[in-house]
C-alpha cells in the first residue's frame, strides 16, 4: 500500500517498462516474432535434452556390459575396476578396463587391462586383447607387459 501523494513503485521505472492497462496500437508483429522465437528455443532445448539423455543411457548400458565382461573374463567379482574411454578414442565406443588380478586395494596388485568394444550381446561385449601392469604404476605404454590379442599388438613397449 502506498500513501496518498507518495509515488507508486511503478513510477520509478522507465515508461517502456511499466505495466500497461491496454496494449499499444499496432499489428502485433513484434509479439508474434517474440513468441515464435521462444517456442523455437524451447523446441531446440527439448530436442537437445532428449538427445543427451539417449546418449547417456547408451553409454551407461555399454559400461554395465563392460563390467560384466571384465568379471566373466577374469573370474573376479571386484568392484574397483577403472574404465578408460580416452586411450582408444573418446567417441570410438572402445574402452580399457583395468583391475587387480588378486584381491587388494586399487593398484596394490598386478593389474590386467582389457580392451573391450563391439555390440552388447547377452549383457557382455567382446574382449579384443589387453595387457598387464605392475602394481603402483599408471597405464602408460612403458609399464605394460604381457600384451595379448589384437588390441594388445603395438600397445606394449617391445
Amino acid at each position: 500500500m502506498s500513501l496518498p501523494g507518495a509515488p507508486s513503485r511503478w513510477e520509478r521505472l522507465p515508461q517502456w517498462l511499466r505495466p500497461r492497462a491496454a496494449e499499444l496500437p499496432g499489428s502485433g508483429q513484434m509479439r508474434l516474432i517474440e513468441t515464435t522465437l521462444l517456442v523455437l528455443a524451447a523446441v531446440f532445448l527439448a530436442v537437445a535434452t532428449v538427445n543427451d539423455l539417449g546418449r547417456e543411457v547408451d553409454i551407461n548400458h555399454r559400461l554395465i556390459a563392460d563390467l560384466a565382461t571384465w568379471r566373466a573374463y577374469t573370474h573376479h567379482d571386484y568392484l574397483n575396476i577403472s574404465i578408460d574411454r580416452e586411450t582408444l578414442g573418446l567417441g570410438s565406443g572402445r574402452e580399457i578396463l583395468c583391475g587387480n588380478t588378486e584381491p587388494g586395494g586399487p593398484g596394490e596388485r598386478t593389474q590386467i587391462c582389457l580392451a573391450i568394444w563391439g555390440p552388447v550381446r547377452h549383457g557382455q561385449r567382446t574382449v579384443h586383447g589387453g595387457w598387464y601392469l605392475p602394481r603402483y604404476h599408471p597405464d602408460l605404454r612403458a609399464y605394460r607387459y604381457g600384451c595379448f590379442g589384437a588390441a594388445g599388438q603395438g600397445k606394449c613397449p617391445r
